[in-house]
């Protein structure tokens, strides 16, 4: 197990206003319409989600490194544990031709409207129950989706990561002090699991995960 950051580059280019965040839409209203995981999430305003997730190559650094690191080959199988859109998976056929891709994600609107050349290798499902026999993949990642889950769930699946997998990495959000906290607490509408990288440690500890891992702090 190593703390390795991917996408740590990738959410510091939000310019992010908390307050504004809090205070321009009743936060309530937009956490329920976000949970739903639809529309509204995906391509709606960005009060309520993304505002708008549309392939802008940016998930390519991410899949070059990953590639890299992880020695991914076109023998190679890597799942996706809430791959959205596929945006990552379509960049890791890009990076690593011939290589074999599938994603898993709970929102069946991100899986019909995903990029079209991976849309045939994703599924909607859980995290917590993945479909797929034991070690049967090289390579299982989730990016910025298991903080979604309560904590029942969230146990289900980093067991289920490690029982797919030989290789695993995540990255969750977190906080180290008050100021991240509150901030997390303003900005996030679908996050459950509000976790110190300590508190993040002893679930890994707790499940037996022995994947890789990062964490998406708001600074």
């Amino acid at each position: 197990m190593a703390q390795v950051d991917f996408i740590s580059p990738l959410h510091k280019k939000t310019k992010r206003d908390y307050l504004g965040r809090v205070n321009e839409f009743p936060k309530a209203e937009a956490a329920t319409l976000a949970k739903r995981f639809d529309r509204d999430y995906w391509d709606g305003d960005r009060k309520t989600g993304y505002g708008g997730m549309r392939y802008d190559g940016r998930w390519r650094v991410v899949a070059e490194a990953m590639a890299k690191h992880y020695r991914l080959s076109a023998a190679s199988r890597v799942l996706d544990v809430g791959c959205g859109k596929g945006f990552l998976l379509y960049e890791l056929t890009q990076v690593v031709p011939g290589i074999t891709v599938c994603g898993v994600d709970i929102s069946a609107y991100a899986v019909a409207n995903a990029k079209e050349e991976v849309k045939p290798f994703l599924q909607v499902g859980h995290a917590r129950e993945l479909p797929f026999t034991n070690q049967s993949f090289d390579l299982v990642v989730s990016i910025t989706t298991l903080h979604n889950l309560y904590c029942h769930d969230l146990d289900r699946a980093l067991r289920e990561m490690q029982r797919v997998a030989r290789q695993k990495y995540l990255c969750v959000e977190s906080y180290r002090n008050e100021e991240e906290k509150v901030n997390l607490l303003y900005w996030q509408l679908t996050c459950e699991m509000f976790c110190t990288p300590d508190e993040w440690q002893w679930w890994f500890n707790h499940t037996g995960y022995t994947g890789d891992y990062s964490f998406i702090y708001f600074e």
